[in-house]
C-alpha cells in the first residue's frame, strides 16, 4: 500500500475527535491502534516523520522560551522532588506486583522497577503544548510554568540517555558554548530573511542545524532545536517565525501520534494494566498540585498547570526500548506503555477543556492549599484611577495606549502578562501593571474597581475568548472591545460577550485610506491657492 495510507484515516478520525468535543490528536492515536490491528503495523516512516514534529515543536518552544523563568526554585527544585517522589511510589508499587508473582510483573527486580516509575514521571510536551495553544493559554502564567518543568524534565531525560547509552557527551561539547557569542550572529540572519519565504527556510536550518550539531558531540538532538530556538527568543520576529513554522509542525505531529498507537498489539492484560497506569496518574496530578501550592503558586494556578501536565510521557516509549533492548522488560511493556500515554490522553483533553468549571466547582476546597504569603505578581492589583484598560501591550496595544493617553491621561492602563514587556513600558513611563488577565482571580480582584471600558489587544483568538470569559463571570464590566483578524471570528467574539470587534486588516485599510484623503486634499487646497 502507499506511504501515505494513513492520511485519509488521519483526517477522518481528527474530525471525528473535535465533533464529540476532544482535539485532534486523540484521534490520531485512537486511528494509530486501528491501523495497527488491521496490519499496518510498520510505521517506520511515520515514527520518522514524526521525530521530525518533536524536534520542530522544541525549536518553536525554544522561540517562546525566558531563559530566566527556567532558575526559579519552584522550576529546578519542584521538578526534581516531583520526579523522585513518582519514582519512589510508582517504582515501590510495580516492586512490590512483582513479589506477588503477577504476569509482566514476575521478572521486574528492583532496578528495572525504578526505571518504570522514572519512566513514567515525565509528562508529554507534546501533549501540554497543543492544550495550550488550543486555549489561548501558552502565554499564562500557568501555561509558562508548565513549559519551565517540561523543559526541566527533558534535561533529566537528556542525562539518562547519556547514562543508558553507556557514554558520555563527547569532550567537543564544551565547544557549545561558542553559540552563546554566536546568538549575535544568528540573530541578523533572522533580521536579514525578513518576513519572506526565507524566514521559513532559516527556521527549519536553525532547527535541525542545532539537532546535528548536539549530536554530533552525543548530545539529544532535539535538545540542540530547544537551544538554538532559546537563543533567538527575544528576537522582534521570533514570534512570526513561530507562527509560520506552525502548519509544518502540526501536520509532522501527526505522524508522531499515530505512531505510537501503532507501536504493539494490544491484549486485554496489557489493556488492564495500562488502564490501572491511567488512574494512577492521579498520584501525579495531586503531587503536582501540592508542590506547586508549596512554592507560593496560587491554588487555581497549581491546578490548572497540574491538570496540563496529567499524563505520561512519549518519554516512557524511549526508556521502554531501551529496556527491551537491553533484554529487561518483555516487549509488552511497551504497548502498556503506549496504551497508558493513549488513555491519559483521552481522559486529560476533556479534563483540560473544562478546567475552569471544574475550579469553579472546587476552588473553595482547594484555596486552603495557598500559602498566606502570595508571590509579588500575586498580590492584589492596584489601578489607581484607571477606567480604560487594554489587554496585551504589544504594538497595537501600545498603539491605542498612547492614543488614548492623549486624551484621557493617567485614567488609561494597560495590563501584560510578560514582566520584560511591563519594564519596558514602565521606563517609557506608561501607566501598565505586570499581572495574568487570563486568570479568573485578576478580574475578580478588579470587581469593584472602576473599570469602564477594555480594549483585547491579544494576537491569538483564543486568549481574547479565554479573557472575556473571564470578565463576563466574575465583573459587571460593561463594555469589551476586541480586534479580530478575519470576519468568522466576530461571531465568536460577539457570542462571548464583546460588544464591539474591530477588524484589524479592514480597519488598518480604512484608516491608510483616510490618511490618503487628508493628505491628497490639503495638496489640492495648495495647488489651488
Amino acid at each position: 500500500m502507499n506511504d501515505l495510507y494513513w492520511i485519509a484515516p488521519a483526517l477522518v478520525s481528527g474530525l471525528l475527535a473535535v465533533r464529540i468535543g476532544l482535539p485532534p490528536m486523540v484521534g490520531y492515536l485512537i486511528v494509530g491502534f486501528v491501523l495497527n490491528a488491521l496490519g499496518f503495523a510498520d510505521n517506520a516512516k511515520l515514527v520518522a516523520i514524526g521525530e521530525l514534529g518533536v524536534t520542530l515543536l522544541l525549536f518553536t518552544i525554544g522561540l517562546k522560551l525566558d531563559i530566566k523563568s527556567l532558575l526559579r526554585p519552584v522550576i529546578i527544585v519542584g521538578t526534581t522532588l516531583h520526579m523522585l517522589a513518582i519514582i519512589l511510589l510508582f517504582g515501590g508499587g510495580i516492586y512490590w506486583l512483582s513479589i506477588t508473582g503477577l504476569a509482566f510483573f514476575s521478572d521486574i527486580n528492583f532496578k528495572i522497577a525504578l526505571l518504570i516509575g522514572f519512566a513514567l514521571s515525565f509528562s508529554s510536551t507534546v501533549f501540554a503544548v497543543k492544550t495550550l495553544e488550543e486555549k489561548g493559554e501558552y502565554a499564562s502564567k500557568y501555561g509558562q510554568l508548565t513549559i519551565g518543568i517540561l523543559v526541566m524534565q527533558d534535561i533529566f531525560a537528556v542525562l539518562f540517555l547519556a547514562i543508558s547509552a553507556g557514554k558520555i557527551p563527547s569532550i567537543w561539547a564544551i565547544a557549545l558554548i561558542a553559540l552563546i557569542p554566536l546568538r549575535s550572529v544568528l540573530m541578523a540572519l533572522m533580521s536579514r530573511a525578513g518576513h519572506s519565504e526565507l524566514q521559513i527556510l532559516l527556521g527549519l536550518v536553525l532547527t535541525f542545524g542545532g539537532w546535528t550539531l548536539f549530536e554530533i558531540v552525543d548530545l539529544k538532538g532535539d535538545l540542540g532545536a530547544l537551544v538554538v530556538g532559546a537563543l533567538l527568543a527575544q528576537h522582534p520576529y521570533a514570534s512570526e517565525m513561530s507562527k509560520r513554522l506552525l502548519g509544518f509542525k502540526d501536520l509532522l505531529l501527526v505522524g508522531f501520534f499515530l505512531s505510537i498507537g501503532m507501536s504493539g498489539t494490544i491484549s486485554l492484560s496489557a489493556l488492564f494494566i495500562a488502564f490501572c497506569l491511567a488512574v494512577f496518574v492521579l498520584l501525579k496530578v495531586i503531587l503536582y498540585f501540592l508542590i506547586l501550592c508549596l512554592f507560593r503558586q496560587r491554588a487555581s494556578t497549581s491546578l490548572f498547570s497540574s491538570l496540563t501536565l496529567a499524563n505520561y510521557s512519549e518519554f516512557g516509549l524511549i526508556v521502554g526500548a531501551i529496556a527491551v533492548g537491553s533484554g529487561w522488560l518483555s516487549s509488552d511493556w511497551l504497548v502498556i506503555v503506549a496504551l497508558a500515554l493513549t488513555l491519559t490522553f483521552i481522559a486529560a483533553s476533556p479534563l483540560n477543556a473544562r478546567s475552569r468549571e471544574l475550579y469553579n466547582a472546587i476552588n473553595k476546597q482547594i484555596n486552603r492549599f495557598e500559602t498566606t504569603k502570595l508571590l509579588p505578581e500575586d498580590e492584589p492589583i492596584e489601578i489607581g484611577d484607571a477606567q480604560i484598560a487594554i489587554i496585551g501591550m504589544g504594538r497595537v496595544g501600545t498603539g491605542a495606549y498612547d492614543t488614548l493617553y492623549e486624551k484621557y491621561g493617567d485614567r488609561v492602563i494597560g495590563i501584560d502578562v510578560d514582566l520584560d514587556v511591563v519594564t519596558q513600558h514602565k521606563n517609557d513611563g506608561r501607566n501598565i501593571v505586570h499581572a495574568d488577565p487570563t486568570t479568573d482571580e485578576f478580574w475578580r480582584r478588579c470587581e469593584r474597581r472602576e473599570l469602564m471600558m477594555i480594549l483585547l489587544a491579544l494576537p491569538e483568538l483564543e486568549q481574547n475568548l479565554r479573557v472575556t470569559e473571564g470578565i463576563r463571570t466574575c465583573t459587571s464590566i460593561k463594555n469589551i472591545s476586541a480586534l479580530v483578524k478575519f470576519p468568522e471570528e466576530i461571531d465568536q467574539l460577539k457570542d462571548a460577550g464583546v460588544d464591539v470587534t474591530w477588524n484589524l486588516y479592514a480597519e488598518a485599510g480604512s484608516g491608510y485610506a483616510e490618511e490618503v484623503i487628508a493628505t491628497m486634499d490639503n495638496t489640492i487646497i495648495k495647488d489651488s491657492a
